[in-house]
């Protein structure tokens, strides 16, 4: 072979005329790049699918974070609006001592200059430990001639008598709420049927 014959081979391959071998290489390069293209789509929804999963994540702790916090802000409002609780039943006992004290204290004797002085200086506590109620959100219920209400009222006995059965006839100790909450229920006394 000449050296002219050699450089006509490499023309006419150079020339862009197939040759066997590089028709096989060119089918394995479009499979490689399908597989590639393949590949890539499939890691691209893996991705969207995890990037949605983050999303979903990430609202839910979101919303966790913010039930928290109205949980957290509610309690800290009945904190503070429920916390004299304890202490203001507590105090209801006196209440009702000092209310005892006062009606057992006989008619002639709160006319008597000697007491009426005591008297009035109890009455004026008396006065004061409801108004200190009032201003912490420590109400009376009401009872008598309403209806029995188990959530407020206690009922301790049924009494003969021509109201309606079931009306409360009478109060043995008031009842309290502090706010909405039931502080103490009223014990009564509620009319009978027949």
């Amino acid at each position: 072979m000449t050296d002219n014959d050699m450089i006509d081979d490499e023309m006419s391959a150079g020339s862009g005329a197939p040759v066997d071998g590089d028709a096989d290489a060119g089918q394995a390069g479009d499979a490689q790049t399908a597989e590639q293209g393949g590949g890539q789509v499939a890691r691209i929804a893996a991705l969207e699918a995890e990037l949605a999963e983050a999303r979903a994540a990430t609202l839910y702790a979101q919303a966790e974070t913010q039930n928290v916090r109205r949980r957290m802000e509610k309690d800290a409002a009945d904190a503070r609006a429920y916390a004299a609780t304890a202490f203001a039943r507590d105090v209801l006992s006196v209440s009702d001592n000092l209310e005892r004290a006062l009606a057992a204290i006989p008619a002639e004797l709160r006319d008597d200059d000697r007491f009426k002085a005591l008297v009035i200086g109890l009455e004026a506590t008396g006065r004061e430990i409801a108004s200190v109620f009032e201003r912490h959100g420590i109400s009376r219920i009401q009872s008598l001639g309403e209806k029995l209400d188990p959530n407020r009222h206690q009922a301790m006995m049924e009494i003969a008598s021509d109201a309606e059965p079931g009306t409360i006839v009478q109060e043995m100790q008031p009842g309290f709420m502090i706010r909405d909450r039931l502080l103490r229920p009223a014990l009564v006394g509620v009319a009978k049927a027949g």
